[in-house]
């Protein structure tokens, strides 16, 4: 079952569902920093991004952003809001210029209960997701920075599939894991030195990735020991 939560939507469908969701769908294109979603809208589409990378995030009443996650071609969201109807609850903008196809929400629903294949898909994803979201949850409550940022390394080597694909900045990173880009940058530069990364202009590479998830791995058990998480 895990293996299907990494396929894309239109991977699971026949054709004639593919086509009745083409049907019932528009295409709009997204700039570069733009808003495609913003917190609270009413809007029920669901999304599937054709090109481009977005970032779903929150915003504090101070102004920081929270980062909650990248994604990028053939991946989707909104599906809560298509699901329920609900308000959005997060904003969605552009990390890049691109495409987006925008699926009425009925025409998603009508295929969930018409097709098993696409159900599993969905129910799947939505479980993998609660399953990451309480890895972060423990993450941001029990671990310090230089662990967070471990494992937040670790999930972007198994999640790059272009290593031609720009590096999310210190700042960026620094919103993921809940600290300032000073400490982003000091904990990046010790990796480096010990020669476990590489860094660059908007260029990482992980050079001992095994190191690296050992590490993050120690530092884990080290905290689940201490606080009797689990």
């Amino acid at each position: 079952m895990g293996e299907i939560s990494k396929l894309n939507l239109f991977d699971v469908l026949d054709f004639e569902s593919r086509s009745k969701l083409v049907k019932s769908s528009r295409t709009v294109r997204f700039r570069k920093g733009q808003t495609i979603i913003a917190l609270g809208d009413n809007s029920t589409d669901l999304v599937f991004i054709q090109e481009g990378k977005v970032q779903a995030v929150l915003y504090a009443d101070s102004g920081r952003e929270v980062s909650l996650r990248e994604l990028g071609p053939d991946q989707i969201f909104g599906e809560l809001g298509a699901i329920d109807g609900g308000a959005r609850s997060a904003a969605v903008v552009g990390l890049t210029g691109g495409r987006l196809m925008l699926i009425e929400s009925s025409a998603f629903r009508s295929i969930l209960r018409e097709n098993v294949a696409a159900s599993e898909w969905l129910i799947t994803r939505l479980a993998s997701q609660v399953r990451n979201l309480t890895a972060r949850v423990f993450e941001l409550s029990a671990l310090n920075v230089r662990a967070r940022l471990h494992c937040e390394l670790v999930r972007i080597a198994h999640s790059s599939k272009d290593l031609n694909e720009p590096a999310p900045t210190h700042s960026e990173l620094a919103n993921r894991i809940g600290t300032h880009r000073e400490a982003v940058t000091r904990e990046l530069n010790d990796l480096a030195d010990r020669n476990i990364i590489r860094v660059g202009r908007r260029k990482l590479e992980f050079v001992n990735l095994l190191e690296l998830e050992k590490e993050a791995i120690t530092m884990h058990r080290a905290t689940t020991a201490n606080d009797g998480w689990w």
